[in-house]
C-alpha cells in the first residue's frame, strides 16, 4: 500500500546539465536515512523545465539506483490527455510503481472533464495511479464528489496528493473511499494534521533536507503514536516554513546547497534565492544543526 514518507525529490543541476553525482548522492542520503519512497518529476523536481531525453536517462539511473530498495513514484500529469496516456503508460515500462497525474492545468475543466480525464488516463494505462491536487498551481481544484467517484470506479486510481489545504475535503477522502486509497499530504505545514485525519502517509519538501525526521513523523502516525507525531510536527514548523519562503523549490535547492549536497543551480523562469532570504534560510539551517 502506499503509505510513509517520499521525498518530492529535486533534480540537481551543475553548468544547466543534470548532476548525476549529486543525484546519487541524493539518493544513498534517502535510503540511508529511512525515507519510504522517493517521487521523481514532480513540481519540486522542476518537470516543466526538463527535456524529454533528459527525464529518461534521469529515470533510468534513479531506477537502476535504487534497485527496488524503495518505490518510486513519477509525476507523468499535463493538460494534454494523449501526452499524458503516453507518459504515464511510459512509467511502467521503467519499473516505477505509481503514476502522478496532476489536475490538468491552464484548460480550467469542469468536474464532469476532470472525471473524464482520470478515468481515460486510467482505463488506457496499467499503472497505480495517484491524483494530485495542487489548486494553488493549477488553477483548478478537483472536487471530493469527483475524488470519491473515481476511487470507486478506478481500481488503480489509489491516491490523492492533497495539496490544497482542505482538511475536511482530505478526511472526507480518507473516509470514504476503499481500504487500499490512500490519501497523502502534500503541504509540509500540514503533515501531522492530515495524517491524523486519515492520510496515509506525505509527498513531502521537507524531506529533502531532514528525511529521517519526516519519516519518523509518519510512522508514529502510521502507529497511532500521535503524541511523538506531535512533537515532531512541532519540531518541524520552521524548516517547514523556510521551504516555502519563495517558489518552491528554489528554497529547498538553496538548503541543499548549503549542506554541500548539490550546487545552488536552478533553471529559470526561477532564479535562485534572494540575499534576504538566503541569510533567513542560513539562520534557520543553523537553528537545526543542519549547517
Amino acid at each position: 500500500m502506499l503509505q510513509g514518507s517520499y521525498v518530492a525529490l529535486v533534480t540537481p543541476f551543475k553548468k544547466n546539465e543534470i548532476d548525476y553525482n549529486a543525484l546519487e548522492k541524493l539518493l544513498d542520503f534517502h535510503m540511508k536515512e529511512g525515507t519510504h519512497g522517493i517521487l521523481l518529476n514532480g513540481t519540486t523536481g522542476e518537470s516543466p523545465t526538463l527535456a524529454g531525453d533528459e527525464k529518461d536517462r534521469m529515470i533510468r539511473f534513479c531506477v537502476q539506483r535504487i534497485n527496488g530498495k524503495l518505490p518510486i513514484m513519477l509525476g507523468t500529469g499535463t493538460n494534454n490527455l494523449g501526452k499524458t496516456v503516453s507518459a504515464t503508460a511510459g512509467a511502467k515500462e521503467y519499473g516505477i510503481d505509481y503514476a502522478l497525474v496532476i489536475t490538468p492545468y491552464y484548460n480550467k475543466p469542469t468536474q464532469e472533464g476532470l472525471y473524464q480525464f482520470f478515468k481515460r488516463v486510467h482505463d488506457q494505462t496499467d499503472i497505480p495511479i495517484v491524483i494530485y491536487n495542487v489548486p494553488g498551481r493549477t488553477s483548478v481544484n478537483i472536487a471530493t464528489e469527483t475524488i470519491l467517484r473515481l476511487a470507486e470506479e478506478c481500481p488503480r486510481i489509489v491516491g490523492l496528493k492533497a495539496a490544497s489545504g482542505d482538511l475536511v475535503k482530505a478526511s472526507i477522502v480518507a473516509r470514504d473511499t476503499r481500504d487500499d486509497f490512500s490519501v497523502m499530504s502534500g503541504e509540509d505545514a500540514l503533515n501531522m494534521p492530515l495524517m491524523a485525519c486519515g492520510a496515509k502517509g506525505v509527498i513531502s519538501v521537507t524531506a529533502n533536507v531532514m528525511p529521517g525526521k519526516v519519516s519518523q513523523l509518519a510512522e508514529s502516525c502510521l502507529k497511532g503514536d500521535y503524541k511523538r507525531a506531535l512533537e515532531i510536527h512541532q519540531e518541524l514548523i520552521e524548516i517547514n516554513a523556510a521551504m516555502f519562503y519563495e517558489t518552491n523549490p528554489i528554497p529547498v535547492k538553496s538548503a541543499l546547497a548549503m549542506m554541500g549536497m548539490i550546487e545552488d543551480e536552478i533553471r529559470l523562469p526561477l532564479v535562485n534565492l534572494s540575499e534576504v532570504n538566503r541569510k533567513k534560510l542560513e539562520n534557520v539551517l543553523k537553528s537545526y544543526q543542519i549547517i
